[in-house]
């Protein structure tokens, strides 16, 4: 008998083993439900009833399926037969440097790896006709900024990009925390924080949260549009990049979460089995436990 998976599980899973598809649909769509107890009384159903329409009002819901569903539609933009195919062809060559750039840093090195990717496919020689250049796909000047000599060099590339990342967020206002902060930092990576400062005085324009990446990320294609543009202080962008760029590093980075999940399980159970693991069979370097 095939595997029967709700219709949500399918979406976000499907992400990870790009080769299923959808085979038959069992009956019609169904809400979810929580469950009580049918001796409890109603006080704990009451008491539920009132956290989820405080969620509700509060906006904390929608954010929450936003946060955790609300790129999961993008699969066929992402491409993922194809980062699946240089996940195991071309990562492994640069997984150290990832990690390496990943203590200094302070970012999981899998979002490093994740931007990476976005950035350039892990191709160490990438160019682009806008003359920025290599795995991390530096400019000029921050390669400059962030002594980076040679901008092919995938060590360089990385350090300097990484570093690069670190700078943006530590430049961002105290006032934006949390996951805010960090998509923020990338969307400036990719459009430069002048527009990302723009597209905050928009977003309080526009009676938005300034400090909320789900506003600001409204706000940012409106840089593309003169009569908005115009008014902003560092003028045109094609703001709805670093949108889809943000989503993008995302999803990579949690398939690559999924992985290296999914490769620390394995690893545990040949561990209680007292079985060998071949090192060359595996997606990622193994390192000992940090204490």
């Amino acid at each position: 008998m095939p595997p029967v998976l709700y219709d949500h599980q399918f979406r976000i899973n499907r992400i990870f083993f790009p080769g299923v598809e959808r085979g038959f649909t069992i009956g019609q769509p169904l809400s979810m439900a929580w469950a009580f107890p049918a001796h409890g009384g109603l006080r704990l159903q009451q008491e539920a009833n009132r956290f989820l329409q405080q969620l509700q009002q509060e906006g904390v819901l929608d954010d929450l399926v936003d946060r955790h569903f609300g790129h999961d539609d993008y699969l066929e933009y992402v491409g993922a037969r194809v980062f699946i195919a240089h996940l195991h062809e071309r990562l492994p060559d640069y997984t150290a440097l990832f990690r390496e750039a990943a203590r200094n840093t302070g970012f999981d090195w899998k979002l490093l790896a994740a931007l990476g990717y976005q950035e350039s496919h892990w191709d160490p020689e990438a160019t682009s006709p806008t003359g920025v250049r290599g795995l991390m796909m530096l400019t000029l000047p921050t390669a400059g900024e962030m002594g980076v000599d040679d901008r092919l060099d995938p060590a360089q590339s990385i350090d300097g990009g990484s570093r690069y990342l670190r700078h943006v967020k530590d430049r961002l206002p105290d006032s934006i925390q949390g996951e805010d902060r960090l998509f923020m930092a990338m969307a400036a990576y990719n459009v430069g924080l002048g527009h990302l400062y723009d597209a905050r005085r928009i977003t309080e324009q526009l009676d938005g949260d300034p400090d909320r990446w789900e506003d600001v990320r409204e706000a940012l294609p409106l840089l593309q549009k003169r009569e908005w543009h115009s008014q902003t202080r560092h003028g045109y962008a094609r703001g709805g990049e670093p949108v889809i760029y943000v989503r993008n590093i995302r999803r990579y980075y949690e398939i690559l979460t999924y992985v290296d999940r999914s490769q620390q399980q394995y690893l545990q159970l040949n561990d209680l089995n007292g079985e060998a693991v071949d090192d060359d069979g595996l997606l990622f370097e193994i390192v000992p436990p940090i204490r």
